[in-house]
């Protein structure tokens, strides 16, 4: 009984995977074989020919080529596309990124409610001091794009023709391209600073996150940007050198405190509004100079004592949020790192209450100074994160043979991306082979059913195993 079993077992298998039960119909091979006296297993294999006759000898039946519905044939899915959408330093004023600027916790809300336009199926939204953007997968590139920017006006509040002339649009390679130098610190106002490579690894942790908007691609495209960015700061001398938007800001100060306090950076009082990242790298790269003293302007006192214990010899004092405005008139140079999504020195706050001459550094987006409004004060010189950039040129030059070597390896991690994204493509017709594969064992198992109504429950159970 189980030398028959095997016959038959192997005979089902045979058929569900030959290249003829793809479009032959009719009765069960293994019926005509048998009735015929053949074993299936030791038979010798028939041509093409003598398949069909024999096939369309067995019950009456004339088999009939499997055609595939005339709907079928011409539809194929679009293939899902990688979007950028975004402004940086590079493309816009410190003024437009900060009305399009959204707070890291509304990050995955934003990217959520990209996922209700029409044609939109995934989302990821990255906004920093220095940039703002978007990353969609959508099958139509042209209308998924039209539809965010849209959005972006409405929410927003800039009108059509001014955020278009601001934003960069990238698509496919050139926007898988653009996220690894990002991540990299490529693409950053100081080259290889590296706290772009922890906010876009927040982008990657808030848009895979339960509340996140996204999927198989976003969620595969920004791990590797993170991963990328990670290669090029070990492989790389690139991130040697303490480069951040806050060493920039301390060697702005540097350069200019001569000119417009008449003082040394060791004759310097400095207060620092807020306690965060920005703050400790302030903190940081202020030591070495050698600061006359540093107040630190804080909701509470739990940050501001946790740097007072990083920097034991720096002169770090605390003050609380009611005694900011005190703070600022007696420091000569105040650096703004708040998450406050409005400016919170202006031009009558400070008339107020400062009266000797101050430098004022904005570090933030959205801007925390109204530095517009505070350079009409003649004791006042303000400056925003734009001021930076020149700066950070000489920085630029250097660094550039660091950036070729960076390149070297991102093009390694865009052709791994891109490997794995054109696999998607096959996904779809391996469905259907192994959905067809699968609707042909059934067939045949249940052809031969009779022949298995001797096996025990575990007999059968190894046959449909086996047979998958």
């Amino acid at each position: 009984m189980k030398s028959s079993v095997l016959i038959v077992l192997f005979a089902t298998t045979a058929i569900a995977f030959s290249p003829s039960s793809l479009f032959l119909g009719g009765q069960s091979r293994v019926h005509n074989l048998a009735s015929r006296g053949f074993s299936p297993v030791c038979a010798a294999r028939p041509t093409h020919a003598a398949r069909w006759s024999m096939d369309t000898e067995s019950a009456g039946n004339t088999p009939e080529p499997m055609v595939t519905p005339k709907k079928e044939r011409n539809t194929k899915p679009k293939e899902l596309q990688v979007v950028l959408i975004g402004l940086s330093h590079k493309t816009a004023t410190v003024d437009v990124r900060e009305k399009l600027a959204v707070q890291e916790e509304n990050w995955a809300s934003a990217g959520k409610a990209l996922t209700h336009l029409p044609g939109i199926r995934e989302a990821a939204v990255l906004s920093t001091c220095n940039r703002f953007e978007i990353y969609i997968v959508t099958d139509d590139v042209h209308a998924g794009t039209r539809q965010v920017i849209e959005h972006l006006s409405a929410r927003s509040g800039v009108d059509m023709r001014s955020l278009r002339d601001s934003l960069f649009m990238l698509s496919k390679e050139d926007a898988v391209w653009h996220s690894l130098r990002v991540a990299s610190g490529l693409d950053s106002l100081v080259i290889g600073e590296g706290q772009i490579l922890s906010q876009m690894k927040r982008c990657y942790e808030i848009s895979t996150d339960d509340s996140g908007a996204a999927g198989k691609v976003l969620t595969r495209l920004l791990n590797t940007a993170v991963s990328a960015g990670k290669r090029v700061r070990s492989e790389t001398g690139i991130a040697r050198g303490g480069v951040s938007i806050s060493s920039a800001a301390v060697e702005l100060v540097d350069k200019k405190c001569l000119d417009d306090l008449d003082l040394d950076m060791n004759q310097l009082d400095i207060a620092i509004l807020g306690a965060g990242k920005m703050a400790r790298l302030l903190v940081q790269h202020l030591s070495p100079r050698n600061v006359k003293s540093i107040t630190v302007v804080n909701r509470s006192p739990g940050r501001v004592e946790e740097l007072q214990k990083m920097f034991p010899d720096s002169n770090i004092k605390l003050a609380l949020l009611p005694e900011m405005m005190e703070t600022v008139a007696e420091s000569h140079v105040t650096f703004a790192c708040t998450g406050a999504m409005e400016p919170i020195l202006t031009k009558e706050n400070l008339e107020e209450h400062v009266e000797r001459t101050v430098m004022l550094v904005d570090i933030s987006v959205p801007r925390n100074i109204d530095d517009v409004g505070a350079n009409k004060l003649p004791q006042v010189n303000a400056y925003n994160v734009d001021d930076l950039k020149a700066v950070v040129a000489a920085n630029q030059a250097k660094r550039q043979r660091l950036v070729l070597e960076a390149e070297e390896l991102l093009l390694d991690e865009k052709k791994g991306f891109g490997n794995w994204h054109q696999s998607l493509g096959t996904v779809p017709m391996i469905t259907k082979l192994q959905s067809r594969a699968e609707k042909i064992r059934k067939q045949e198992l249940k052809r031969v059913n009779n022949k298995l109504s001797g096996l025990t429950a575990s007999e059968r159970a190894t046959v449909e195993r086996l047979t998958r």
